[in-house]
Formats: structure tokens, C-alpha cells, sequence
């Protein structure tokens, strides 16, 4: 008996027993993984393979190659739609430091804060759509307040939604209103999360103001840069919705972005080219990688010689 004992190999575990640790957390994100190969990445190469034919969405695709990219170098709407885009990129940064600022003032303990709070929190709630319509009664050349305001100190009325000069202008304005919201929002709980020591150790070398901001606090806001950053460039490439409840592109297409154009192509009653707008969704992603990217690279070359 104490032989056979003896001489008894231990029960073996299962598969799952010895790699449980290993499988686990690829099991909780395997929805999600799937989710985005599937909504995000397939459709990303599906435009690019889409972009080299000619196709209305329902025919017979006819390829064409690289023809659609041709096109767009002699398309003076999306040479437009371009310069726009890149207005909306570089005024949409401004809801970065602006937002910052607005999550210092507010990451304070004094009567009325969370009023406060909620009042600058409110448009990012809101719909975009919602958005678009207050900020066209505001420029509205009858009766909008921001058109009173300029001819009680002129005498000229403007009608900024209507004017080339003006229109794209007009419409990153009302954009910034809840992006500037949604960074402050990024700060705020990035605020909560800056270490007291370090503040008091910078207190004990000198440091305040603008010194403590930079060399203590900015330094540890960098994940929540990051992100403000990233979706701060997404949203201003993709701006379509104020685009479309503004001014559907006008007045005479100068208010035009990529989105819209690449909608007004694809899919609006001025023609169905899915090739087309296929070429135009591409440039835009593409435009986009290369902002995003060029970040990415910035950010981690400063974490390793940090």
C-alpha cells in the first residue's frame, strides 16, 4: 500500500488551470478587441480598397486606381475643405489651455464651486446640434445678440454666417464652446491626481505661479494632455454636425471640411461616388495619423528623457 502510494503521480491541471492568470484578461477584452477589428479597423482598409474604384454604392464597382487622388489635386472645393481644416486645427488647440486654465480655477474649496462646476460642464452635455442652433441665434442678423453688440459699437451690422471672411471663424467659435468644456472636465480629474509632495516640495524650492504650473503640475498632467490632445485633433477634423447645421457648407462652399465634403460626395443628393468620397475619407485619416502620431512620438521621447 505505502508503495503504490508512494509511486502515484500527482493529478495533472487542465489547461485553463496553468494559464488562467495569462487568459483571463484577454478573455475580458476579447469583446471589445473584436468590437474594433470589426467597426474601426475593417472599415478603415474597406475605405481605402473602396477609394481606388469608381462606384456609386449600388452598381458594379469599376477600378480605376489612383485616379480619385488625381482628381483631388485639381478640386478646388477640397483645397477649401483643406484650409478650413486646418483653421479648425490649429484655433480647436485653443481649448487645451483654455480648459486648463478654467480646471485651476475651479480645483478650489470655496462656497458656490460646484455651481460653478456644473455651469461650465453644461456644454458638454448639450447635442452639437443643439450647439449649432444657439450659436446661429447668436450671429443671426436680425435679432442675434453678438450682431446687436457689433453694430451698437460700429453702426454696421455683419452677418458672420453669411460672410466668407467670417463663416469658418464663426463656426470653430461655437465648436470651442464645449471642447473647451470637455478638456476642463480631463483637468479637473487630472488636478485631483497631482501629488501634494510634490507641490510642497516645489513650495520649499521657491517655486509658485506660472513656475509651480510649469516644472510641478504640468509635468504630472501629461496623461490628461494626451488625451485632450487627441481628441481635441479628432474633433477638429471630423467637425461635421456644426458644419451642417450652420451653413451646410456656405455660403458658396467656403465653410466646407473634409467630413462634409467627403459627405456631400458619398452621400448626399449631389452624386453618390463613394470612390470619391472613399479618397477624401482617406487624406482625412491620413491627416489625422500624422498629427496624432507626431504627439505619440513627442510625448514618449520626453517620458525617456525625462
Amino acid at each position: 500500500m505505502s508503495t503504490a502510494v508512494g509511486t502515484a503521480k500527482p493529478a495533472t491541471r487542465s489547461f485553463w488551470r496553468r494559464n488562467q492568470l495569462r487568459l483571463a484578461p484577454w478573455l475580458f477584452l476579447a469583446p471589445g478587441i473584436i468590437m474594433f477589428l470589426v467597426y474601426v479597423i475593417g472599415p478603415i482598409f474597406e475605405s481605402m480598397w473602396i477609394s481606388f474604384y469608381d462606384w456609386d454604392g449600388i452598381g458594379e464597382r469599376t477600378w480605376i486606381g489612383t485616379e480619385n487622388y488625381i482628381e483631388l489635386l485639381d478640386d478646388d472645393a477640397f483645397y477649401t475643405s483643406l484650409w478650413n481644416n486646418l483653421l479648425w486645427l490649429v484655433l480647436y488647440m485653443l481649448a487645451i489651455p483654455a480648459g486648463l486654465l478654467i480646471a485651476i480655477f475651479l480645483n478650489q474649496n470655496v462656497w458656490g464651486i460646484r455651481l460653478y462646476k456644473s455651469l461650465f460642464f453644461f456644454p458638454f452635455v448639450i447635442s452639437q446640434v443643439v450647439v449649432g442652433l444657439i450659436f446661429s441665434w447668436f450671429y443671426a442678423p436680425n435679432f442675434g445678440l453678438l450682431t446687436t453688440i457689433i453694430e451698437s459699437l460700429t453702426g454696421e451690422s455683419i452677418a458672420i454666417l453669411a460672410d466668407e471672411r467670417f463663416v469658418t471663424y464663426g463656426i470653430i467659435a461655437a465648436g470651442l464652446w464645449p471642447q473647451v468644456a470637455y478638456c476642463m472636465i480631463l483637468y479637473l480629474t487630472g488636478l485631483n491626481n497631482v501629488s501634494p509632495d510634490q507641490i510642497e516640495a516645489g513650495r520649499l524650492d521657491g517655486a509658485k505661479g506660472w513656475r509651480m504650473l510649469w516644472h510641478v503640475i504640468l509635468p504630472q498632467l501629461r496623461p490628461a494632455t494626451f488625451i485632450a490632445v487627441v481628441v481635441t485633433v479628432i474633433g477638429a477634423l471630423r467637425s461635421f454636425d456644426l458644419v451642417s447645421i450652420m451653413t451646410d457648407g456656405g455660403p458658396y462652399g467656403s465653410s466646407r471640411v473634409l467630413s462634409f465634403y467627403m459627405y456631400e460626395q458619398a452621400l448626399s443628393e449631389y452624386g453618390y461616388r463613394m470612390g470619391y468620397g472613399a479618397a477624401i475619407a482617406v487624406v482625412l485619416f491620413c491627416i489625422m495619423m500624422v498629427f496624432i502620431t507626431l504627439f505619440i512620438v513627442r510625448m514618449v521621447s520626453e517620458e525617456r528623457h525625462g
